[in-house]
């Protein structure tokens, strides 16, 4: 049997409470100080490194040129809305082009030719563009798990925009889009882009249409990838399937 503890002598500290005579809160004081330690000596080095730069372009900084070219395709909203059908086949989407009238029965036969029989809906979606479809729709209130999704069979929602150059869908949680997992998890997503309204022709404008603030999912094609030996293997992180519809406004 070990010996009493003489009072008022430190014993072995307990798990989790420090070390004898040291309180957690000066365990979290030294790590402090050796954080600010640390980024003293970061910002000597960067002031070191600009001890040369002239007073005058520190207070004021010399602009930069930025004359490169904003986009590579002619200002001409069919020759974006092609570059965009023809950058997301090359990414092994399903490309369709239609009308507003004539989406509906669109939305139907892609859901048809799938195999479709459960739908997730996303909040805001028009009512219209499923009223063809002979399915079960699912409305997501916030309450649908992944396990459940994994279940179903298809989502269709619009998106914020899309870029023609890069052949990319960005989604942004908007009205009729949805949480992201509406659109990572089930294996067929049917996504609508109105033309020319939604189409940019390149990322930098994109990027000011955009809200940084907002969950941004940027789509290149279906799920994809050649990790491995460089097979590639599709539906891994994200829908095994994408179509693509532009309506035309």
């Amino acid at each position: 049997m070990s010996p009493a503890t003489p009072a008022g002598a430190t014993g072995p500290a307990a798990p989790g409470t420090g070390a004898p005579g040291r309180s957690t809160g000066a365990a979290a004081s030294s790590a402090s100080a050796s954080g600010t330690a640390a980024r003293d000596r970061i910002l000597a080095r960067v002031r070191a490194a600009l001890s040369d730069v002239p007073a005058e372009e520190r207070e004021n900084p010399a602009p930069i040129d930025r004359d490169y070219l904003r986009a590579h395709v002619p200002d001409d909203p069919e020759a974006v809305a092609g570059l965009l059908a023809e950058n997301l086949a090359d990414y092994r989407a399903r490309v369709h082009r239609t009308t507003a009238a004539g989406l509906p029965a669109l939305i139907a036969r892609l859901l048809a030719d799938r195999g479709a029989r459960t739908v997730v809906v996303p909040p805001g979606l028009p009512d219209g563009w499923l009223a063809a479809a002979d399915v079960t729709q699912l409305r997501d209130d916030g309450t649908l798990t992944p396990a459940r999704l994994d279940a179903v069979d298809s989502v269709v929602t619009g998106c914020a925009l899309a870029v023609a150059e890069t052949g990319t869908i960005v989604l942004d949680a908007g009205p009729g889009q949805g949480r992201r997992l509406l659109t990572l998890v089930p294996d067929h997503h049917v996504c609508v882009v109105r033309v020319p309204g939604q189409v940019v022709a390149s990322v930098p404008q994109a990027l000011p249409r955009l809200d940084p603030r907002r969950p941004l999912t940027w789509i290149s094609g279906p799920s994809a990838t050649s990790d491995i030996e460089l097979n590639r293997v599709e539906g891994v992180h994200g829908p095994r399937t994408l179509d693509a519809v532009l309506v035309t406004d």
